[in-house]
């Protein structure tokens, strides 16, 4: 029987096993593990929904457009769309982005763990700029997040919201609504057409902590692929064009986000199997993005791979990554800084990626040459 400690370790062998689809006990829902079929729940909102009182992200910071569906979720999305779109993302944020990037590797010194020293606090300190959000000390608010991501992935476990969730979202609803006076935000903006102060509130937290875990759980985890494969690193190293394909096949191998919930609306057939009405059925993201008949090798990291950015690591339909050009940006800007250090490697103690929701490495030891 599969637990929940194998899938939060190494899920890949069981993903394997039941693709296209298969029942998981220990996380009593259906997973899709096929990219073809992944991509028809995902761009099939009536028949899968994620507008359900179980969605375990709307537990914990209430209804959003990460949890509604239809009419509901275009008016909470809506207000947030365009200023994430790829134009306006390059013209806002490259050099943002850049500058932070700088500091915070000028205040690097090896060793270092990149993953607190680097991503953390680079993926705050974008996310908070792009809201327009009130000062808050990186940290502060990685701890928020912490908080609030660990009582997400519990509720995808069967567990109860925590406290410690909870408290969390309290400071960070009373953050994020005192930014909302601000007369240029998008926090504002939002209001301004009509979402109400938790609603805000909601789809704030649901891109803050969007962007912070996509962010760096993709600069963690293309930094780990690349310095646990030599031979890719000296390809890339050799030829930077291949690093944005790489940052693309570390996402299909190991998306930061690793899952997504959806619920059956009515009975239904996936791939020969009977999903009744009201059945959790979960899309792998990573296991679609192993899927054998559209990756060859599929467990191999391949930088020259030629379709890797056909993984799913943003989703599909309805629900895909609102900041996806965002997070491509600030991934590509950090890991060009970081594979300028002279003599870079991985400690061998460094772990390796895990999570059930959300996989990265716990913790990103590297060292250099002064």
């Amino acid at each position: 029987m599969v637990t929940l400690e194998q899938l939060e370790r190494d899920p890949h062998p069981t993903l394997a096993a039941i693709r296209p689809v298969g029942w998981i006990g220990a996380l009593n829902s259906w997973v899709v593990t096929g990219r073809t079929l992944a991509v028809q729940v995902l761009r099939d909102p009536e028949t899968f929904t994620v507008d359900d009182p179980r969605f375990s992200t709307a537990q914990v910071v209430g209804p959003s457009m990460l949890s509604l569906d239809g009419n509901p979720h275009k008016a909470h999305r809506d207000p947030f769309e365009s200023p994430f779109g790829l134009a306006e993302t390059r013209r806002r944020f490259v050099e943002p982005v850049q500058q932070t990037v700088d500091q915070l590797m000028s205040a690097s010194s090896s060793p270092a763990d990149l993953r607190t020293g680097l991503a953390g606090p680079l993926s705050v300190a974008v996310v908070a700029y792009s809201l327009g959000l009130p000062p808050a000390s990186a940290p502060t608010v990685l701890g928020w997040y912490s908080a609030i991501s660990d009582s997400v992935s519990g509720v995808s476990a069967a567990r109860p919201v925590t406290e410690a969730g909870g408290a969390a979202f309290a400071e960070l609803h009373k953050h994020v609504a005192s930014g909302i006076d601000s007369g240029d935000s998008l926090l504002a903006a939002a209001a301004h057409a009509g979402l109400g102060v938790d609603e805000v509130v909601a789809n704030a937290a649901v891109l803050m902590f969007g962007g912070i875990e996509t962010t760096e759980g993709m600069i963690t985890n293309a930094l780990w692929h690349l310095l646990t494969n030599p031979f890719q690193l000296e390809l890339v190293l050799a030829d930077p064009a291949l690093l944005a394909n790489a940052v693309e096949e570390s996402l299909r191998l190991e998306p930061a986000a690793a899952v997504v919930d959806r619920y059956a609306t009515r009975d239904v057939e996936l791939a020969g199997h009977q999903i009744r009405r009201g059945d959790m059925v979960t899309v792998s993201l990573a296991g679609a993005g192993r899927d054998p008949d559209v990756f060859e090798n599929p467990d191999a990291f391949d930088v020259r791979r030629t379709n890797a950015r056909r993984h799913l690591a943003f989703a599909s339909g309805p629900h895909i990554c609102l900041g996806m050009h965002l997070t491509r940006l600030e991934t590509l800007t950090a890991l060009e800084a970081v594979l300028r250090l002279p003599g870079l490697r991985l400690a061998p103690d460094s772990p390796p990626p895990s999570g059930l929701v959300f996989r990265k490495p716990s913790a990103l030891n590297v060292s250099w040459d002064a």
